[in-house]
């Protein structure tokens, strides 16, 4: 990886912790693309292991607002669609990788911005579990049917389950990709390299999450990732 590859990354990775630290989702949204632009190779595996420490901050800095009911019914669903996840990585050709996450990434953000305001219930954290599995197995972008169940929660909340599922689920999505050759333990140098650039943005983002307009910063987030995911498309 050349020396500018990687401070690209390293900014990219820093503006998404903070954002991911602040409003609760937007780590991926904002990784996944730019990485497909400048490496597929580090799809899925980079954006996973990137997230696992970000996520541990948040799920203990924000622990006392964690939703227990939510976080099993979607972490229960969410591990028994990863193997789904691994079976979309097998079925796409290694070259075509970077289209379907660009596509991914757009749908998901499209599908946030046009949802309609609603109350979950078991149903929807089932299938925002499940769809996350297959999702985030493939790609690493897994946050948008968790924010869509979360939107309209308080944002502590979200931050905290969000934080807590994505963990679980991005620790058994790497060990099920490493157990069947899709990745490799040596897939996580760029990630340890990065950890500085994650922790930062993580450190900022204490700083200012309890005054952020968590509205205003989804948009954000969202039409970042449109705008990105449009780019991998257009570029594959």
């Amino acid at each position: 990886m050349s020396t500018a590859t990687l401070a690209v990354l390293a900014l990219t990775v820093a503006v998404a912790a903070f954002v991911q630290g602040s409003s609760g989702l937007g780590f991926a949204l904002i990784v996944a693309p730019v990485a497909g632009i400048l490496d597929p190779g580090l799809l899925p595996v980079f954006v996973l292991a990137s997230m696992i420490p970000l996520n541990l901050y948040v799920a203990w800095r924000e622990r006392a607002a964690l939703d227990l009911r939510g976080a099993g019914w979607i972490t229960g669903a969410r591990l028994a669609a990863t193997p789904g996840g691994l079976a979309l990585l097998w079925l796409i050709p290694d070259r075509s990788i970077g289209l379907f996450v660009g596509a991914a990434t757009v749908l998901a953000a499209a599908v946030s911005l046009a949802a309609p305001a609603f109350t979950p219930g078991r149903l929807a954290y089932v299938g925002a579990g499940a769809v996350t599995g297959l999702t985030e197995t493939a790609t690493g972008v897994g946050g948008p049917p968790l924010a869509l169940v979360y939107q309209h929660r308080p944002p502590a909340e979200l931050r905290a389950t969000v934080a807590v599922c994505f963990l679980i689920g991005e620790v058994a999505s790497l060990v099920l990709l490493f157990a069947t050759g899709r990745g490799h333990p040596g897939d996580l140098g760029p990630a340890f390299l990065l950890l500085p650039a994650i922790g930062a943005g993580a450190w900022l983002s204490r700083l200012v999450h309890h005054r952020l307009d968590a509205r205003r910063m989804r948009l954000f987030v969202l039409v970042f990732a449109l705008v990105s995911g449009l780019v991998l498309m257009l570029g594959v």
